[in-house]
């Protein structure tokens, strides 16, 4: 296959991923590691090297692992129930149609929601929803952050 072709393909896959970074449906770490990996590929390795691509990987994973465990650390330490994180779950893929600000408001609404249905509290569940909601935040920054430190290795390698 032509570079040309490859390096395109590479960028529409970090360019995705980026985008990925705050829009649920696209996974956004592991569209930036594919681009990064098929670059490299392309090259043999040569200047993006096979240890670039384990970090890169090893970036990836990380981020995956800590957006959905800040989100539960968060449910956990305010004592949220099963429904709560349902909740918050429906929320988050409500927000989804809903643009940036759903994104933001739907996960708090569907974690007070589902924390009042099982409790009963008002109380209980604003505290539940705003804790469950600041660990969804926490892991989101977190992916952002580490993607855009995957895609600075990235380019850091392909100009050094």
């Amino acid at each position: 296959m032509d570079m040309t072709w490859i390096w395109a393909i590479s960028a529409v896959l970090i360019v995705t991923g980026v985008i990925g970074l705050v829009l649920p449906l696209l996974p956004g770490t592991l569209l930036i590691f594919a681009g990064v990996a098929l670059g490299a590929w392309g090259e043999g390795f040569t200047r993006i090297s096979g240890i670039t691509v384990g970090v890169v990987a090893f970036l990836t994973a990380l981020a995956w692992v800590l957006e959905y465990v800040a989100g539960l650390l968060g449910a956990k330490t305010a004592g949220a129930s099963r429904a709560a994180l349902i909740g918050a779950g429906i929320g988050t893929v409500a927000g989804i149609f809903s643009g940036f600000w759903g994104l933001l408001v739907f996960p708090l609404i569907g974690a007070f929601v589902g924390e009042f249905h099982a409790r009963g509290s008002a109380s209980g569940a604003g505290r539940v929803s705003i804790a469950t909601w600041l660990g969804i935040l926490v892991g989101t920054v977190a992916k952002v952050v580490i993607g855009f430190v995957m895609v600075g290795i990235f380019v850091g390698a392909l100009l050094l």
